[in-house]
């Protein structure tokens, strides 16, 4: 067997952990599918003596990430701290230092993948990532390697698992949003502060990276739709279903006529459909190409061995030398013309819209005056029973409050964000007003 493969672990939370556990636990299973053995020579951590519930060999905890840049033995590191700062810093000394890096960071890719690929290409290093799009779903070598023969021509995923959760907790067990979010905690899926998941903005750094590997253009994020679940109620996801949908917070990016339509929302997807019948902490995503058609993957999408799954199959390409002949060639961060973005006023869609209104004469059609005055058709409309009066009481003062749900036709998101401003006008809405596309 060759030469073992010296590696350090920059951080040893719940994914770094994760790695390396199974790297002590299956070392005969992992020097097999690599060729050689995997061995941890250092582990860089906040704290020394803090407790932990791998046992590490002597010796190689460390704070100083020096000792691993100076160390010629270490050929790869795995970063998994997670965060811009000081994680960009640290990858771009290893990278200088000539070694390869294996990351499971997609918030550091997005903010400097550019950046750290040019000097990972200019040192003659690699970096793997396949762990920072979707958890243990194998979505970058399907893309870069699998799909190598087609013209991506949409993608269609659900990429943040831990919002998947929440939904599917709040749907199938009545729970408020607030006790989904602390039970997706309690099990690990949801960080002390849930932000980044429950605000679209991982799913949007995901859905960069992706793009730029199918479609070879950098997305900022502020170019396109960006929304979360975080101001979604229990009644929204009833209603919903009422009308024969589940709510998912969906990621798009799809060619139209030349340009490139995208959008994180959470999105009414019919029922029966892939991505509707997705529960969990699952991703699962939908790939269409020109010579393939559509392809689907589903796995783990949060949680600490699905990621350390894919952690390690990339550090098992490095050990076998696989990853070194492929990242040269990835088309991702390249010199390529962009593709021109959609402008979100333009993408066209229908649209589910939901109203709390006084139950009194003439609100429905002042809000349909305005939704027609702005071109916007409506498909149906759902609006229950208010309740009667106090009957001890009497006491009818206050108008009751009611949900009216309207489902729209086809319109454009420009004419729904003109329709908004308006409905600021009607006395007689009650906040929040809840807008969201629907996908057929």
């Amino acid at each position: 067997m060759a030469e073992p493969l010296r590696i350090a672990i920059l951080g040893l939370g719940t994914v770094g952990g994760g790695v390396a556990r199974v790297l002590l636990e299956q070392r005969e299973r992992i020097a097999c599918r690599a060729g050689r053995r995997i061995e941890i020579r250092r582990v860089l951590v906040r704290e020394v003596g803090k407790s932990r519930d791998v046992d590490l060999p002597p010796g190689c905890v460390t704070t100083d990430v020096r000792e691993i840049v100076g160390d010629p033995e270490i050929a790869v590191a795995v970063e998994t701290m997670g965060g811009v700062d000081p994680a960009r810093r640290y990858v771009l000394d290893l990278l200088n230092a000539g070694k390869d890096v294996v990351t499971a960071n997609k918030a550091l890719l997005y903010a400097h993948g550019e950046e750290l690929f040019r000097v990972a290409r200019e040192r003659g290093r690699t970096i793997a990532f396949e762990a920072s799009v979707a958890g243990g779903v194998p979505v970058i070598a399907t893309v870069c390697q699998a799909l190598a023969a087609n013209q991506i021509t949409s993608i269609e995923a659900v990429l943040n698992g831990t919002s998947n959760f929440i939904l599917s907790e709040m749907f199938h067990q009545g729970r408020p949003y607030e006790q989904a979010v602390a039970l997706a905690q309690q099990h690990g899926y949801a960080e002390a502060d849930p932000t980044m998941d429950v605000d679209g903005t991982d799913a949007a750094q995901k859905l960069t990276i992706l793009t730029q590997l199918a479609f070879g253009t950098k997305v900022p994020l502020e170019a396109f739709p960006r929304q979360g679940i975080d101001t979604l109620e229990l009644a929204d996801l009833i209603f919903a279903d009422e009308l024969g949908y589940r709510v998912k917070l969906l990621a798009v990016a799809k060619l139209d006529h030349g340009r490139l339509e995208m959008h994180v929302q959470p999105t009414l997807v019919r029922r029966g459909r892939p991505l509707a019948e997705l529960d969990g902490v699952y991703n699962r995503i939908g790939i269409a190409g020109d010579v393939v058609g559509k392809v689907w993957l589903t796995g783990l999408g949060a949680g600490r061995m699905a990621t350390a799954s894919a952690v390690l199959a990339d550090l098992i390409d490095v050990a076998t030398g696989r990853a070194q002949l492929t990242f040269p060639r990835l088309d991702v961060w390249s010199e390529r013309p962009p593709i021109p973005i959609l402008p979100a006023d333009e993408i066209e869609r229908r649209y589910y819209l939901r109203f709390n209104v006084e139950d009194r004469p003439h609100v429905f059609a002042d809000i349909a005056d305005i939704l027609g005055r702005n071109g916007i058709s409506l498909a149906s409309i759902i609006q229950h029973e208010a309740p009667e009066p106090d009957e001890e009481t009497g006491d009818e003062s206050e108008q009751p409050i009611v949900p009216l749900v309207v489902m729209t036709h086809r319109t454009r998101e420009g004419s729904i964000r003109a329709a908004d401003a308006e409905l600021d006008s009607v006395s007689a809405l009650r906040p929040p007003r809840v807008c969201m596309p629907v996908a057929d």
